[in-house]
């Protein structure tokens, strides 16, 4: 297990023409959702970045060393 993943995630937030939140994590490649609003953007965002977080672990994908995660907005 040598492949490193960030303890500190960017949050990036962005309203849609039609009104939707897309929430974006920088860190990781794809973590990006749609919400109706802000709030839930971010909330489902930070979900998708600790699921995929953990199937990495459980496959041996990553090495975190976790001792603290840090969600911070862009």
């Amino acid at each position: 297990m040598s492949n490193q993943i960030s303890t500190n995630f960017t949050i990036e937030t962005e309203q849609e023409e039609d009104g939707r939140w897309i929430a974006e994590i920088l860190e990781i490649p794809g973590a990006l959702v749609y919400a109706a609003n802000q709030q839930q953007a971010v909330a489902h965002v930070k979900a998708l970045a600790l699921r995929v977080i953990a199937d990495k672990l459980e496959h041996g994908e990553i090495d975190l060393g976790l001792v603290s995660l840090t969600f911070v907005a862009a």
